[in-house]
């Protein structure tokens, strides 16, 4: 407490005394114990009064030493084991962790990573992608604003994510300690293999293979790309200390429907240290046709071009842009995507009375309404000639296809003419309109089928500007051309639905996540969301079998089965109250991204160092790494004072005994005749 408190508490000890004293003993000639009883009561209620005003504090003060921090982070990929840097990496972490100078010092905290960023209890070395941008992102938000020093032990191999020597913060020093051996040896390999999933049957689909060397001297190579026991391509390929990589364009032939698989390979009469990646497998499905899609227009419109732009990233799709008057077969099509239909597109409609193609129509601020009332029953229209904006609203319990919500909600709004909607019962409503946040309770995309005959309806313009948010939200136009292929899909398919749907690759590659989708109908066609579902999954060559749930989602049933050898599997989808299967087939690819390195990547970890002013050790300078960060006085323990203020008097139990002072002394001379 402060002098002056302790001044005012004496000073309020005085007025109650003095009050008391006035009251009770001043020209009072007949003091008893009674009087002395009602001076205390009345000295306690005054003096307690006065304490309340004045509110006497306690204040203590506590020091805490905050030391700087010291993240030691552990590469826990596969590719170390493979580096054989496994006992060195356990031995490095043991050695700077219990270290008693850098304990003293920095508050040591111990991570591991692999595709993801976790606190250390152990290290098994077993994972199987390296991403050390999440390394970077996971410590500005541990220690955020905080400057500190880093130890990342790892071989600098990353396999996922964006270069991680931009990624750290600048108020960090990043000290790496090089884990495998920096010796070069000569190694070839195939780096990457880029090929579409899909081609078509008596077409040629290309690959495009890079290859890299690494040596000191000059060498020859033999590549091939075989089927089977068939060879269908071989190149010779020289290297040198001066060309260290090269790229061959090949074109292979699709003669076979279904799934093919290939194995690129690339051999010398050199002795290499890791074979493994001297040849790779691929596979592409091999489909007999092709859908053909016409987007018909009026006018010129940003949309079209993202239309067709997200359409065609399905290999499988092709696009072509008319005018009404210049179809000359709508035979020749698969899907109509009708952008705006004006009064000049009845004889498209005309004409698809009976064609019966499966139709995409898409409104806005330039269509004729009274052709479309015209031509089609399942919405009718009643709009006026002013223009709104309209939110999409995902509909979850939406079961036409399996689709998750992108974001819908938080895209631009759609412009179409102010009106009213109405649906028929057949329609399906996957987005609902809202205009501002104000439920229209009528349909902004929708689907539905008639005889046969299925149709699709946007019902707003500007749907580029959603695609464009895709990709500033996530980086990445797929989300959106996703979104779209599935309503090609859905209406490019004019089967008859099934009450059983499963969702599936035809291949994979090792390490990838396999993930099976699966939605089942009623007899109404309706997502059941009481099914039941398992899957049974058997490997053709071992004929191991297992078995797994399918685990409820938003809108599908859905099983990861990540962890499978490579090899071809066989698998079925029961659904155990109806007894309805589903049998399907898929193959996994041998590739492990965490065998492809023969070298740590030194010069990444140098460019990381030089970049965030650290340094790079090898593991036999450990101890210098430790005194150069015990002997760095940018490091520094900060003495942080703590002051803590505690009331005197709890006021609410000082508000009790004022009242029972006040009360009693009241009883007291009431009962006396003092009153």
């Amino acid at each position: 407490m402060t002098t002056s408190t302790i001044l005012l508490i004496l000073l309020a000890l005085v007025i109650a005394a003095g009050l008391s004293f006035y009251q009770y003993f001043y020209k009072n000639t007949n003091v008893s114990k009674l009087t002395w009883l009602l001076a205390g009561l009345r000295f306690i209620a005054v003096f307690g009064i006065l304490l309340l005003l004045i509110n006497p504090i306690l204040r203590s003060k506590t020091f805490e030493t905050i030391k700087t921090p010291l993240p030691i982070i552990v590469d826990n990929s596969s590719s170390i084991v493979d580096l054989k840097a496994n006992a060195t990496a356990l031995e490095l972490h043991e050695k700077l962790s219990s270290n008693k100078a850098l304990k003293d010092k920095f508050e040591v905290q111990s991570y591991r990573f692999d595709s993801e960023f976790e606190t250390a209890t152990d290290f098994d070395f077993k994972g199987k992608q390296t991403n050390i941008e999440e390394v970077a992102k996971n410590l500005k938000s541990i220690y955020r604003n905080a400057v500190f020093p880093a130890i990342l032990i790892s071989d600098g191999n990353q396999t996922i994510g964006n270069d991680y020597v931009y990624g750290f913060d600048a108020n960090t020093k990043v000290y790496p300690l090089v884990l495998g051996d920096t010796i070069t040896f000569l190694d070839i390999k195939i780096g990457q293999l880029n090929v579409n999933k899909y081609a078509f049957h008596k077409n040629k689909f290309p690959v495009e293979v890079f290859l890299n060397y690494a040596g000191t001297k000059s060498v020859t190579a033999n590549f091939k790309i075989a089927q089977g026991n068939s060879i269908l391509n071989t190149q010779t390929v020289a290297f040198s200390p001066d060309k260290k990589s090269a790229i061959l364009n090949v074109l292979l032939p699709a003669n076979q429907v279904g799934l093919q698989i290939f194995k690129a390979s690339i051999t010398s009469n050199e002795s290499e240290k890791n074979i493994y990646n001297n040849s790779k497998n691929f596979a592409v499905e091999v489909i007999d046709q092709k859908t053909n899609i016409a987007i018909v227009s009026e006018i010129n419109h940003p949309d079209i071009g993202a239309l067709k732009r997200a359409v065609e990233t399905n290999s499988q799709r092709k696009v072509t842009i008319l005018k009404p008057n210049e179809i000359k077969s709508l035979t020749d099509y698969n899907v109509l995507i009708l952008y705006q239909p004006s009064s000049n597109f009845k004889s498209v409609f005309e004409s698809n009375l009976l064609a019966k193609v499966n139709t995409f129509i898409i409104t806005g601020t330039s269509t004729d309404f009274t052709t479309l009332n015209q031509y089609q029953n399942s919405l009718a229209f009643r709009m006026s000639g002013q223009r709104e904006d309209y939110i999409g609203s995902f509909k979850s319990q939406f079961n036409l296809f399996a689709l998750d919500d992108i974001g819908f909600e938080q895209f631009p709004p759609l412009q179409n003419a102010f009106g009213t909607i109405t649906a028929n019962s057949n329609v399906q409503v996957l987005l609902s309109s809202k205009i501002r946040n104000i439920e229209t309770n009528a349909p902004l995309l929708a689907f539905t089928e008639n005889q046969g005959q299925r149709t699709a309806f946007l019902l707003g313009e500007n749907i580029w500007k959603w695609r464009m948010q895709s990709h500033i939200d996530t980086k990445s136009y797929e989300k959106f051309d996703v979104f779209a292929d599935k309503i090609i899909q859905y209406l490019s398919s004019n089967n008859s639905r099934k009450s059983l749907v499963v969702n599936h690759e035809s291949f994979y590659n090792s390490g990838d996540a396999i993930e099976i989708s699966a939605q089942y109908f009623n007899k109404n066609y309706e997502l059941d969301e009481k099914a039941r579902l398992t899957i049974s999954v058997t490997n053709k060559n071992t004929k191991q079998n297992k078995k797994y749930d399918l685990l409820r989602s938003s809108n599908a049933f859905k099983v990861n089965l990540d962890g499978l050898a490579a090899g071809q599997y066989q698998f079925t989808v029961k659904e155990l109250n109806s007894n309805t299967t589903y049998n399907g087939y898929f193959e996994i690819l041998d590739f492990d991204i965490e065998k492809q390195f023969v070298n740590p990547d030194l010069k990444k970890l140098q460019q990381l160092a030089t970049l965030t002013q650290g340094t790079v050790y090898m593991p036999n300078q450990v101890d210098a790494l430790i005194q150069s960060l015990v002997e760095n006085s940018n490091y520094i323990a900060i003495e942080k004072a703590i002051v803590r203020k505690t009331p005197l008097i709890d006021w609410v139990w000082m508000l009790i005994l004022i009242a029972i002072t006040l009360g009693s002394e009241w009883f007291i001379r009431k009962y006396n005749g003092m009153l």
